[in-house]
């Protein structure tokens, strides 16, 4: 095993903000790009819904249009906000940042997203918990971990008011990825065990929770963490690739073959199969891959 280990030990993981991470072992960025956005887009409907028909009627669609047309939707919602007055601007934000995000235009949607949630009422946890989650997020993927943090804690406490267990460990989760970029495990540890706390159902938290202590050589925590990640997530391919990175750092290389064999059964055309099969390359393996699916 002469070329796998070093590359499982030394390959840096980039998250979609381009911040070295140790989430994810060692997956392309478009998988983590991937995750991100769908737990960006799952906020974004939790807030409109929780908004409620906060803008004119006629500005209604833009939510629905932010992602076949963001910077039509981005304009709609402007207007918007250059007219709205009180909670009618909590929806226009709501519009304004989620366009900006889909444009890539991080920092203008953390501004929309922190002007949205400070239109809202005082007593609306839900509504300031998830938009100020949103404006974490979005100042995480601009690359600014320090101001992330500054957003999360007091979407925390909203969040915490509302007994949301799904959202507080969304944001647990999102707190432990700047603390993980600011050089902080420890705490990021913490916070990952937040997360599983509020929602011991979520694998997602399992999951970043058996990277982490991976990366910082507690393998028998990992194995714990990633074999709870496989009961909750069992046909999810990330935990897949992250089970057998744990199974050959422990010197199970058939078990580290029958992870990432089992990432290539399930997922044959996916990223996380490519990268399932150059793992079983560098290892030496004499499984045969089933052929990818015809398009």
């Amino acid at each position: 095993m002469p070329l796998l280990l070093p590359l499982l030990l030394m390959q840096a993981n980039v998250d979609a903000a381009g911040i070295a991470s140790p989430y994810a072992s060692q997956l392309p960025k478009e998988i983590v790009e991937k995750k991100m956005e769908e737990e960006r887009k799952r906020r974004a409907e939790q807030a409109a819904q929780a908004a409620g028909p906060a803008i004119p009627e006629s500005n209604t669609g833009c939510m629905l249009a932010v992602e076949s047309d963001p910077a039509g939707s981005a304009e709609i919602a402007r207007k918007a906000m250059a007219e709205a007055q009180g909670r009618a601007r909590v929806r226009a934000g709501l519009c304004l940042g989620a366009a900006l995000s889909q444009l890539d235009r991080w920092g203008e949607a953390r501004t929309a997203f922190v002007q949205a949630r400070d239109a809202a009422d005082l007593e609306d946890h839900p509504s300031r918990a998830r938009l100020g989650a949103m404006a974490g997020s979005a100042a995480l993927a601009d690359g600014k971990p320090g101001d992330a943090l500054s957003l999360l804690a007091p979407a925390a406490a909203d969040a915490r008011q509302t007994e949301d267990k799904e959202l507080l460990a969304s944001i647990a989760l999102d707190r432990a990825r700047a603390l993980v970029a600011l050089s902080q495990p420890d705490e990021a540890g913490n916070a990952l065990a937040e997360a599983r706390a509020a929602d011991p159902a979520n694998a997602q938290a399992w999951l970043l929770s058996a990277t982490l202590s991976r990366r910082q050589n507690k393998l028998i925590e990992a194995q714990t963490q990633i074999e709870q990640a496989a009961t909750l997530a069992p046909q999810d391919p990330e935990v897949g690739l992250e089970a057998g990175v744990i199974a050959v750092l422990a010197g199970r290389n058939e078990a580290a073959r029958r992870s990432w064999n089992s990432v290539v059964a399930t997922s044959p055309d996916s990223l996380q199969a490519a990268t399932a099969r150059g793992y079983l390359t560098q290892l030496g393996s004499d499984a045969k891959a089933p052929p990818a699916k015809a398009r």
